[in-house]
């Protein structure tokens, strides 16, 4: 019998002795093994853990690292290592962890730096968190949610008079690589009015979440900011925890009474993180590539932003959705449009003509603005996006002289007002436009 085999016997034999027992299969802390590891996936026999706990694995002469499990199967664990695996060996000691996966949180996060795990990556010492809360947060009864009342000004013209964004609201900021993703979002961590602002980085290039930090939060940022940065080369688990430590950090200063922004850059990183761990156990693909848990893990995510109960506060959640290739048919594009209380697409072709913010207007949409803004802002953005889409539809006439002045007044009149909706859809990157300046701005458009 060789060492697997035996290991499994033990296991057979201790399970068959606890059916007659009242004592709990986690109280008895048995000690397993490493049998075996493909990819990032570890194979573990010998011990009990349920799905989501941790267990801790024993490295010679190393310190040991912890694992999520992620699945199991005819009396085997599948483990999904959160740090590096660099000096595992075979049947290396695998010990459960007690209690669940949580986290310290506190207010002692403000103008920090830190892993999915909460562990500090600036080198400004250790964070002493007062406070521990579950890494999957707590649902929230639908029916005892604040609802959507309140404007929220994030000093993007084009947004505050044409897609108005409510406190609570979860909406998509959805473009392919390169159309200015990550300036909008910087933007708009700088301008909007909100007590603190969560950014969560999944998944990114590690020279970008230094450049965030830098230029686009900067030091008076930082001081009502947490950001939890998971780059690009962490183990997909940890990008995983890094998009669900942001979402904990930000239901605590909600429930605070706290208006939060959090901003998430990506959701499809997000999304890549779970479909290789899905992959990794042996889960069948589905659409092109993603595996079903995938398109389940997207809204528990984001049902977690939003407006808290009567009295709460608010986290107004901003994610960023990568169309690869541009690809709005993106399945992750396409499922985060049936998530999210809106979206606004930024367009390559935008982008390429020199205009910036590349927000294409007629694609995006704001689905809370009808119930949030004045029936005058409504009219103005209703009129704003007719002259816009009249001229966009008649472009190729207009372009090569084929149109002749006088044949439709509707024609006309987008083509004497295009650069000034041109103008008003353009912003500077160092520009700020409250509310107030923004509906000015809209008015003096169309006039």
């Amino acid at each position: 019998m060789n060492l697997t085999e035996a290991l499994n016997h033990n296991l057979s034999t201790k399970l068959q002795d606890l059916q007659h027992s009242t004592v709990r299969p986690q109280s008895l802390k048995l000690t397993g093994r490493l049998v075996r590891m493909v990819g990032m996936t570890l194979e573990v026999v010998g011990t009990f853990a349920p799905i989501g706990s941790r267990c801790q694995i024993m490295r010679d002469e190393l310190e040991p690292i912890e694992a999520e499990v992620v699945g199991f199967h005819d009396g085997r664990l599948f483990l999904m290592p959160i740090g590096e695996t660099h000096g595992l060996s075979p049947n290396a000691e695998v010990i459960p962890l007690e209690g669940g996966i949580k986290v310290g949180v506190s207010e002692a996060m403000l103008g920090r730096v830190v892993n999915g795990s909460g562990e500090p990556l600036d080198g400004l010492g250790p964070i002493e968190n007062s406070d521990r809360v579950s890494l999957s947060g707590e649902r929230i009864n639908p029916l005892n949610r604040d609802p959507i009342s309140e404007p929220l000004d994030v000093g993007i013209k084009a947004i505050n008079g044409l897609l108005t964004l409510g406190k609570g609201q979860r909406i998509g900021l959805m473009a392919g690589t390169g159309v200015g993703k990550s300036v909008l979002l910087g933007m708009m961590t700088r301008y909007t009015d909100a007590d603190i602002v969560v950014v969560g980085l999944v998944g990114e290039r590690g020279r970008e979440v230094n450049e965030f930090v830098r230029h686009n939060l900067g030091d008076e940022g930082m001081k009502r900011a947490v950001v939890v940065a998971t780059p690009a080369d962490d183990p997909p688990l940890m990008r995983l925890h890094g998009a669900m430590m942001a979402t904990s950090v930000a239901e605590y200063f909600r429930n605070k009474g706290k208006n939060v922004l959090l901003l998430m850059d990506s959701l499809t990183r997000f999304a890549q993180a779970q479909r290789e761990i899905a992959l990794a156990v042996g889960e069948p693909p589905a659409s092109k590539g993603y595996p079903p848990s995938v398109f389940a893990k997207l809204p528990q995510l984001v049902e977690r932003a939003g407006n808290g109960k009567f009295g709460k506060g608010s986290i107004t959640a901003i994610y960023t959705v990568l169309a690869e290739g541009d690809d709005q048919t993106d399945p992750i594009v396409d499922s985060a449009r049936g998530v999210l209380d809106g979206h606004i697409l930024l367009s390559r072709e935008i982008a390429d003509g020199g205009r910036y913010p590349a927000i294409d207007i007629e694609s995006s949409i704001s689905r809370v603005m009808v119930e949030i803004v004045p029936k005058e802002q409504l009219e103005m953005a209703k009129q704003f996006k007719k002259l816009y889409s009249t001229y966009q539809q008649n472009h190729d006439l207009i372009s090569v002289g084929a149109y002749r002045h006088g044949a439709d007044p509707e024609i006309d009149e987008a083509i004497a007002k295009h650069a000034s909706l041109e103008g008003f859809l353009g912003q500077d990157i160092q520009h700020h436009f409250s509310v107030d300046q923004s509906l000015q701005a809209l008015a003096n458009s169309l006039s």
